[in-house]
């Protein structure tokens, strides 16, 4: 069983930025896709951003040039660098680990989830 637990939100203003992080607990890192999504109320859950085992990275078109996602597979760990927040960005985020092969932004590819973590961007 894997467990996800994210940290790192909080409230900053726009132009602003934060660094999500992810830890994973559980079974060997590398064997999973790594996503960051994020939910805005009334809104569905999207893409923010993804990386492979390989270190491939793949990101929404809304958040590109802003944001950067990584991972230190020794520490378990995945990590979101947001940037040049927007009042937009506002959402909650989540962590999601799956298997490879379908589309990244797909939520069913994803099987396990973090609880999530809040951001929100405002003056």
């Amino acid at each position: 069983q894997l467990q996800l637990v994210e940290s790192g939100g909080g409230a900053v203003q726009p132009g602003g930025s934060l660094r999500l992080s992810c830890e994973l607990l559980g079974r060997t890192y590398g064997r999973y896709c790594m996503g960051w999504f994020r939910q805005a109320p009334g809104k569905e859950r999207e893409g923010v951003a993804a990386i492979d085992h390989d270190g491939n990275t793949t990101y929404g078109d809304s958040v590109k040039g802003r944001f950067t996602i990584s991972q230190e597979i020794a520490e378990k760990t995945l990590y979101l660098q947001l940037n040049s927040l927007k009042p937009d960005d506002t959402a909650i985020y989540y962590c999601a680990a799956g298997a490879s092969g379908g589309r990244w932004d797909d939520v069913s590819q994803y099987k396990y989830w973090g609880q999530g973590t809040q951001v929100t961007v405002s003056s």
